[in-house]
C-alpha cells in the first residue's frame, strides 16, 4: 500500500489482490465469512477463491433435462380426453362407465401403432387440444391437474399411459419428450 500525504490514503492494489477482497467482502454481505482484514486480505489473495456452497451446489448438479436418471422440470405431451355428464367438460352426454369405455378403446388403439393426432381429432372431448391434434404442449409438474401430470411424467418417450381419470373425465396420454 502506498500512503499519501495527509488525511486521506490512497490504497493500490494488484488485480489478484482486489479479487480476493471482493470475494471475501462479497462473502461477508451474503452473511459467510467476516471482512477481512489486512492479513486475511493477503491470505486470501494467495489461495484460490473457493466456491461458496451455493456455486458448488450448482455446479455440481446434473442438468434438469440432460441426465437420463434425473426427472426433467418439462414435457411434452399428447392427449385424448373422454368426458362424461358431471365433469368441467360440460358438453358430454355420455356415462362415467361409456367414458371409460370408450377411453379403454382409445388407448388400444394407439398401443396398436395408430396415429395419436388422429384419434385425439376423432375422440377428444377437449376442444383446444384437439385443434393441436392432441397437444397439450410443454408443462411443468404442477402445470396440470395431479393425476394428469404424475401419469405423464412418469411415461417414458413416446409412451402411451394407461387411462386416468381426473375431474375432466377420462385421459389417455402420450409423453412426445
Amino acid at each position: 500500500m502506498d500512503a499519501a500525504p495527509g488525511p486521506v490514503q490512497t490504497v493500490v492494489m494488484r488485480p489478484v489482490r482486489f479479487a480476493a477482497l471482493l470475494l471475501a467482502l462479497s462473502a461477508a454481505s451474503c452473511g459467510g465469512e467476516p471482512a477481512p482484514t489486512k492479513t486475511s486480505a493477503t491470505a486470501a489473495a494467495t489461495q484460490a477463491p473457493q466456491p461458496s456452497a451455493t456455486q458448488a451446489a450448482t455446479a455440481t448438479a446434473p442438468p434438469s433435462s440432460g441426465s437420463a436418471d434425473a426427472e426433467p422440470t418439462r414435457i411434452a405431451a399428447q392427449h385424448v380426453l373422454i368426458g362424461y355428464k358431471g365433469t368441467k367438460v360440460g358438453t358430454a352426454t355420455r356415462t362415467k362407465e361409456e367414458a371409460r369405455k370408450l377411453a379403454e378403446e382409445v388407448r388400444k388403439k394407439a398401443l396398436a401403432g395408430e396415429d395419436f393426432a388422429k384419434l385425439a381429432q376423432e375422440h377428444s372431448d377437449d376442444p383446444a387440444s384437439k385443434e393441436r391434434l392432441g397437444s397439450v404442449g410443454t408443462f411443468t409438474r404442477d402445470g396440470m391437474t395431479k393425476p394428469f401430470s404424475d401419469a405423464a411424467f412418469a411415461l417414458k418417450v413416446n409412451e402411451i399411459s394407461p387411462v386416468v381419470e381426473t375431474h375432466f373425465g377420462f385421459h389417455v396420454i402420450k409423453r412426445n419428450q
